[in-house]
Protein backbone atom coordinates (compact mmCIF):
# COMPACT_ATOMS: atom_id res chain seq x y z
CA UNK A 1 0.00 0.00 0.00
CA UNK A 2 1.23 3.25 -0.94
CA UNK A 3 1.41 5.86 1.61
CA UNK A 4 0.84 9.82 0.86
CA UNK A 5 1.81 12.57 3.36
CA UNK A 6 -0.69 15.58 3.24
CA UNK A 7 0.25 19.06 4.82
CA UNK A 8 -2.65 21.31 6.07
CA UNK A 9 -2.57 25.05 6.85
CA UNK A 10 -4.77 25.41 10.81
CA UNK A 11 -5.14 28.34 8.84
CA UNK A 12 -8.21 27.36 6.11
CA UNK A 13 -7.75 25.13 3.59
CA UNK A 14 -10.16 24.93 0.55
CA UNK A 15 -12.18 22.17 0.54
CA UNK A 16 -12.17 20.46 -2.82
CA UNK A 17 -8.48 21.34 -2.80
CA UNK A 18 -8.16 18.42 -0.14
CA UNK A 19 -11.62 16.07 -1.49
CA UNK A 20 -10.54 16.23 -4.85
CA UNK A 21 -6.96 14.62 -4.38
CA UNK A 22 -8.14 12.32 -0.95
CA UNK A 23 -10.83 10.87 -2.56
CA UNK A 24 -8.54 9.91 -6.01
CA UNK A 25 -5.96 8.34 -3.31
CA UNK A 26 -8.66 6.02 -1.64
CA UNK A 27 -9.76 4.83 -5.16
CA UNK A 28 -6.35 4.12 -5.68
CA UNK A 29 -5.89 2.04 -2.54
CA UNK A 30 -3.62 4.26 -0.75
CA UNK A 31 -3.21 5.22 2.71
CA UNK A 32 -3.23 8.77 3.50
CA UNK A 33 -1.63 10.73 7.03
CA UNK A 34 -2.25 13.98 7.26
CA UNK A 35 -0.28 17.05 8.96
CA UNK A 36 -0.57 20.53 10.28
CA UNK A 37 2.15 23.03 11.97
CA UNK A 38 1.20 22.69 15.27
CA UNK A 39 -0.88 19.78 15.48
CA UNK A 40 -4.39 21.49 15.29
CA UNK A 41 -7.25 19.56 13.61
CA UNK A 42 -7.47 21.62 10.23
CA UNK A 43 -10.36 23.58 9.26
CA UNK A 44 -11.82 24.62 5.69
CA UNK A 45 -12.73 27.82 4.96
CA UNK A 46 -16.54 28.29 5.05
CA UNK A 47 -16.61 29.55 1.17
CA UNK A 48 -15.46 26.32 -0.14
CA UNK A 49 -18.22 24.65 1.83
CA UNK A 50 -21.29 27.11 0.92
CA UNK A 51 -22.36 26.48 -3.20
CA UNK A 52 -23.58 29.79 -2.65
CA UNK A 53 -20.60 31.60 -3.03
CA UNK A 54 -19.25 33.76 -5.98
CA UNK A 55 -15.86 33.62 -7.03
CA UNK A 56 -14.93 37.14 -7.45
CA UNK A 57 -12.50 37.41 -9.94
CA UNK A 58 -14.32 34.32 -11.99
CA UNK A 59 -17.76 36.03 -11.14
CA UNK A 60 -19.45 32.07 -10.70
CA UNK A 61 -19.92 29.93 -8.25
CA UNK A 62 -16.72 27.80 -7.32
CA UNK A 63 -18.57 24.86 -5.07
CA UNK A 64 -20.77 22.67 -6.44
CA UNK A 65 -23.58 21.29 -3.86
CA UNK A 66 -22.25 18.24 -3.96
CA UNK A 67 -18.67 19.37 -3.09
CA UNK A 68 -19.73 21.15 -0.63
CA UNK A 69 -21.59 18.33 1.34
CA UNK A 70 -18.46 15.89 0.92
CA UNK A 71 -16.34 19.16 2.29
CA UNK A 72 -18.71 19.64 5.10
CA UNK A 73 -19.21 15.80 5.79
CA UNK A 74 -15.23 15.62 6.17
CA UNK A 75 -15.17 18.98 8.19
CA UNK A 76 -18.21 17.31 11.08
CA UNK A 77 -16.54 16.71 14.67
CA UNK A 78 -18.04 13.56 14.62
CA UNK A 79 -15.54 12.62 11.34
CA UNK A 80 -12.31 11.42 12.89
CA UNK A 81 -10.51 11.16 9.81
CA UNK A 82 -9.06 14.97 10.23
CA UNK A 83 -8.09 14.44 13.80
CA UNK A 84 -4.69 13.85 15.61
CA UNK A 85 -2.50 15.27 12.73
CA UNK A 86 1.14 15.08 12.66
CA UNK A 87 2.42 17.95 14.76
CA UNK A 88 5.51 19.40 12.18
CA UNK A 89 6.70 21.76 15.02
CA UNK A 90 7.19 18.46 17.43
CA UNK A 91 8.68 16.40 14.39
CA UNK A 92 11.00 17.88 12.77
CA UNK A 93 13.66 20.59 14.56
CA UNK A 94 13.50 24.05 14.96
CA UNK A 95 16.52 25.99 12.71
CA UNK A 96 18.92 27.90 15.35
CA UNK A 97 19.36 31.42 15.22
CA UNK A 98 23.17 32.39 14.01
CA UNK A 99 23.33 34.48 17.76
CA UNK A 100 22.56 31.58 19.81
CA UNK A 101 25.31 30.57 22.11
CA UNK A 102 27.54 27.69 20.58
CA UNK A 103 26.32 28.07 17.56
CA UNK A 104 28.41 25.38 15.86
CA UNK A 105 26.79 23.14 18.08
CA UNK A 106 23.18 23.71 17.96
CA UNK A 107 23.53 23.29 13.98
CA UNK A 108 25.20 20.22 13.94
CA UNK A 109 22.28 18.66 16.54
CA UNK A 110 19.86 20.51 13.82
CA UNK A 111 21.18 18.33 10.90
CA UNK A 112 21.61 15.80 12.53
CA UNK A 113 17.89 15.77 13.64
CA UNK A 114 17.09 16.21 10.13
CA UNK A 115 19.08 13.18 9.36
CA UNK A 116 16.95 11.60 11.40
CA UNK A 117 13.81 12.62 9.99
CA UNK A 118 15.30 11.39 6.64
CA UNK A 119 14.70 8.01 8.07
CA UNK A 120 11.25 8.69 9.14
CA UNK A 121 10.31 9.83 5.16
CA UNK A 122 11.07 6.71 3.69
CA UNK A 123 7.46 5.11 4.89
CA UNK A 124 6.04 7.61 2.92
CA UNK A 125 6.00 7.74 -1.08
CA UNK A 126 4.87 11.05 -1.58
CA UNK A 127 4.20 14.33 0.24
CA UNK A 128 0.83 16.54 -0.87
CA UNK A 129 0.72 19.92 0.36
CA UNK A 130 -3.06 21.76 0.21
CA UNK A 131 -4.26 24.94 -1.10
CA UNK A 132 -6.34 27.76 -0.12
CA UNK A 133 -5.71 31.07 1.72
CA UNK A 134 -3.83 29.40 5.05
CA UNK A 135 -1.08 28.52 3.45
CA UNK A 136 -0.12 31.84 3.00
CA UNK A 137 -0.06 32.36 6.72
CA UNK A 138 1.54 28.90 8.35
CA UNK A 139 2.68 27.35 5.66
CA UNK A 140 4.59 28.98 2.89
CA UNK A 141 7.22 30.47 4.97
CA UNK A 142 7.32 27.70 7.48
CA UNK A 143 10.82 26.18 7.83
CA UNK A 144 9.85 23.17 8.94
CA UNK A 145 7.51 23.10 5.62
CA UNK A 146 10.72 23.49 3.59
CA UNK A 147 13.04 20.76 5.19
CA UNK A 148 10.09 18.59 4.33
CA UNK A 149 9.99 19.16 1.25
CA UNK A 150 13.52 19.18 1.07
CA UNK A 151 13.25 15.51 2.56
CA UNK A 152 11.13 14.27 -0.33
CA UNK A 153 13.75 16.20 -3.06
CA UNK A 154 16.51 14.79 -1.32
CA UNK A 155 14.81 10.78 -1.65
CA UNK A 156 13.68 11.66 -4.76
CA UNK A 157 10.19 11.55 -3.85
CA UNK A 158 7.04 12.88 -5.55
CA UNK A 159 6.07 16.53 -4.80
CA UNK A 160 2.82 17.77 -5.68
CA UNK A 161 1.50 21.17 -4.26
CA UNK A 162 -1.83 23.08 -5.11
CA UNK A 163 -2.48 27.06 -5.86
CA UNK A 164 -0.92 29.20 -2.81
CA UNK A 165 0.71 25.62 -1.24
CA UNK A 166 3.12 25.74 -4.57
CA UNK A 167 4.23 28.77 -2.88
CA UNK A 168 6.21 26.50 -0.20
CA UNK A 169 8.05 24.92 -3.55
CA UNK A 170 9.06 27.99 -4.32
CA UNK A 171 10.70 28.91 -0.56
CA UNK A 172 12.24 25.74 0.02
CA UNK A 173 15.50 25.84 -0.92
CA UNK A 174 18.84 24.54 0.59
CA UNK A 175 20.30 26.49 3.37
CA UNK A 176 23.70 26.41 1.65
CA UNK A 177 22.66 28.04 -1.69
CA UNK A 178 19.37 29.70 -0.96
CA UNK A 179 18.08 28.29 -4.71
CA UNK A 180 14.84 27.24 -5.01
CA UNK A 181 14.33 23.90 -5.40
CA UNK A 182 12.07 24.26 -8.66
CA UNK A 183 14.97 26.48 -10.13
CA UNK A 184 14.68 25.02 -14.06
CA UNK A 185 11.11 23.29 -13.52
CA UNK A 186 8.04 24.17 -14.78
CA UNK A 187 5.07 24.55 -12.73
CA UNK A 188 2.02 26.42 -12.45
CA UNK A 189 -0.23 27.83 -9.35
CA UNK A 190 -2.23 30.70 -8.39
CA UNK A 191 -2.36 32.84 -11.48
CA UNK A 192 -2.43 36.82 -11.12
CA UNK A 193 -5.95 36.97 -12.94
CA UNK A 194 -7.19 34.45 -9.95
CA UNK A 195 -5.99 36.55 -7.28
CA UNK A 196 -8.76 38.36 -5.28
CA UNK A 197 -8.54 42.12 -5.55
CA UNK A 198 -10.18 42.78 -1.85
CA UNK A 199 -11.91 39.81 1.12
CA UNK A 200 -8.64 37.75 1.28
CA UNK A 201 -9.36 36.11 4.84
CA UNK A 202 -8.24 33.27 7.15
CA UNK A 203 -10.15 31.21 9.25
CA UNK A 204 -9.34 32.37 12.97
CA UNK A 205 -9.42 35.74 12.11
CA UNK A 206 -11.45 38.43 11.37
CA UNK A 207 -8.73 40.41 9.18
CA UNK A 208 -9.50 41.50 6.12
CA UNK A 209 -6.25 41.45 3.97
CA UNK A 210 -7.76 42.37 0.96
CA UNK A 211 -5.31 41.01 -2.05
CA UNK A 212 -3.40 38.21 -1.01
CA UNK A 213 0.40 39.47 0.57
CA UNK A 214 2.06 38.46 -2.39
CA UNK A 215 1.16 37.56 -6.32
CA UNK A 216 1.85 33.49 -6.20
CA UNK A 217 2.03 34.00 -9.90
CA UNK A 218 5.29 36.51 -9.84
CA UNK A 219 6.93 34.50 -6.97
CA UNK A 220 6.93 31.61 -9.69
CA UNK A 221 8.25 33.10 -12.93
CA UNK A 222 11.01 34.41 -10.46
CA UNK A 223 11.65 31.14 -8.65
CA UNK A 224 11.80 28.97 -11.70
CA UNK A 225 14.76 31.02 -13.48
CA UNK A 226 15.71 31.62 -17.23
CA UNK A 227 15.42 27.67 -17.97
CA UNK A 228 12.09 26.92 -16.18
CA UNK A 229 8.96 28.46 -17.05
CA UNK A 230 5.31 29.25 -14.35
CA UNK A 231 2.38 28.21 -16.49
CA UNK A 232 -0.86 30.62 -16.04
CA UNK A 233 -2.97 28.96 -18.71
CA UNK A 234 -5.36 31.35 -17.84
CA UNK A 235 -8.37 30.67 -20.04
CA UNK A 236 -7.67 27.03 -19.63
CA UNK A 237 -10.08 25.49 -17.34
CA UNK A 238 -7.80 23.07 -15.96
CA UNK A 239 -4.02 23.58 -15.14
CA UNK A 240 -1.58 20.85 -14.04
CA UNK A 241 1.78 20.45 -14.39
CA UNK A 242 4.30 17.60 -14.19
CA UNK A 243 7.76 18.01 -14.18
CA UNK A 244 9.19 15.11 -11.99
CA UNK A 245 9.40 15.28 -8.84
CA UNK A 246 6.57 17.89 -8.67
CA UNK A 247 3.23 17.94 -9.00
CA UNK A 248 1.25 21.34 -9.18
CA UNK A 249 -2.21 22.43 -9.19
CA UNK A 250 -3.36 25.92 -10.04
CA UNK A 251 -6.83 26.01 -8.27
CA UNK A 252 -9.61 24.72 -7.43
CA UNK A 253 -10.66 23.09 -10.71
CA UNK A 254 -7.25 21.28 -10.76
CA UNK A 255 -7.65 19.73 -7.21
CA UNK A 256 -8.68 15.91 -9.06
CA UNK A 257 -6.32 16.07 -11.66
CA UNK A 258 -3.70 17.11 -9.03
CA UNK A 259 -4.39 13.74 -7.14
CA UNK A 260 -4.84 11.68 -10.53
CA UNK A 261 -2.28 13.22 -12.20
CA UNK A 262 0.47 12.16 -8.31
CA UNK A 263 -0.79 8.52 -9.10
CA UNK A 264 -0.01 8.34 -12.54
CA UNK A 265 3.75 9.22 -11.12
CA UNK A 266 3.55 6.74 -8.47
CA UNK A 267 1.72 3.74 -10.32
CA UNK A 268 2.57 4.49 -13.89
CA UNK A 269 6.28 6.43 -13.86
CA UNK A 270 5.04 9.51 -15.55
CA UNK A 271 7.65 12.12 -15.35
CA UNK A 272 6.48 15.19 -17.53
CA UNK A 273 2.63 16.31 -18.27
CA UNK A 274 0.82 19.49 -18.89
CA UNK A 275 3.58 21.25 -20.90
Amino acid sequence: MKKILTVLSEWGYWGEELVGPLETFDRAGYQVDFATPTGKRPVALPPSMDATFVDPPLGRPVVSSEMAEKVKQLEDPRNPRLDNPITLSAWLPDRPYWSVDKVIRAWEAYNRALDLIQKDLEQYDALLIVGGSGPIVDLANNHRVHDLILGFYQLGKPIAAECYGVACLAFARDFSDRQSLIWGKHVTGHCKEYDYLDGTGFVGSDINMGPPPYPLEYILRDATGPHGRYHGNFGKEISVIVDYPFITGRSTPDSYTTGQKLVEVLDKGLKRYGW
